[in-house]
């Protein structure tokens, strides 16, 4: 199958700003793209393309002062399958991980695990281990936070949306990636595109969608917690430790968000 992608942003800024991007479809699906993959700003503006440590694809730019929309407009290739399931992938003793995967065990800037390890511990100590715990998780996550875009909070840590038990779907990866980690199961916060594909059309507008990954059986397997069934179509666009890591923008300096679209669909 073929999906159609891509996002219209527009900043306001009152002075030239820069700025770091992370808007590209992730490496590890460009050669599903078909065609160019391009940025387009408007006005033309120069950029330079680098990439971070967790090997997403970042842009650098100073915008300029007035009005700076960034667009891009693809093609992907997909095989149409849903989400892995694999109920027997284990979890692995701490001291067996890969050295590259203890960085998802630590506490960051929204998984607060200080705050969250006596709960999980309570919750998830006794139950099963490997994909079960995960499951586990995803469920309690996924029963406990009322979903709604009006619940959105650019500050809201893990430890305060199960405290408030509201949120977006950044606060439902935030959630179960750091219980995940208090359970001693690497984890890592993932943001990309995911359209209605396969699923009733949603009454709201498309956005970018957040999501995780947990390290089970020597891999990553992907995880939804805001939806916890298998999804068809995820296009990833960046991973991390949290959202801090994977922001669409970092700005330094004021700036007003004056446009956002996203489009992401069944090409038919």
């Amino acid at each position: 199958m073929q999906i159609r992608a891509g996002y219209d942003i527009t900043y306001e800024c009152a002075q030239p700003t820069p700025m770091l991007l992370s808007l590209s479809v992730h490496p590890s699906r460009m050669d599903d793209v078909a065609g160019p993959h391009r940025i387009v700003f408007d006005p033309p503006i120069g950029a330079s393309e680098y990439r971070d440590g967790f090997d997403n694809i970042c842009h650098r730019i100073v915008a300029p002062a007035g009005r700076l929309r960034i667009s891009a407009a693809f093609t992907v290739r997909d095989s149409g399958a849903p989400d892995a399931f694999v109920p027997d992938a284990v979890q692995h003793p701490v001291e067996e991980l890969p050295d590259d995967v203890l960085v998802f065990l630590l506490g960051s800037r929204y998984c607060e695990t200080d705050r969250l390890s006596d709960l999980a511990w309570s919750l998830f100590g006794n139950g099963p281990t490997g994909w079960g715990r995960v499951q586990a998780i995803c469920d309690y996550v996924h029963n406990r936070i009322e979903f709604g875009y009006h619940h959105a909070d650019a500050t809201r840590g893990a430890a305060s949306g199960n405290i408030e038990q509201r949120g977006v779907c950044r606060d439902f990866a935030h959630l179960a990636v750091t219980l995940c980690r208090c359970m001693n199961i690497p984890a890592r916060y993932c943001t990309g595109y995911l359209g209605d594909i396969g699923v009733p059309p949603a009454d709201a507008p498309m956005d970018f969608s957040a999501w995780f990954e947990a390290y089970l059986g020597g891999r990553w397997y992907t995880f939804d917690a805001r939806h916890n069934f298998p999804r068809i179509g995820r296009i990833l666009m960046a991973r991390g430790r949290d959202a801090t890591d994977v922001a669409l923008s970092t700005i330094f300096g004021p700036s007003i968000l004056a446009g956002f679209d996203v489009v992401t669909e069944e090409v038919r």
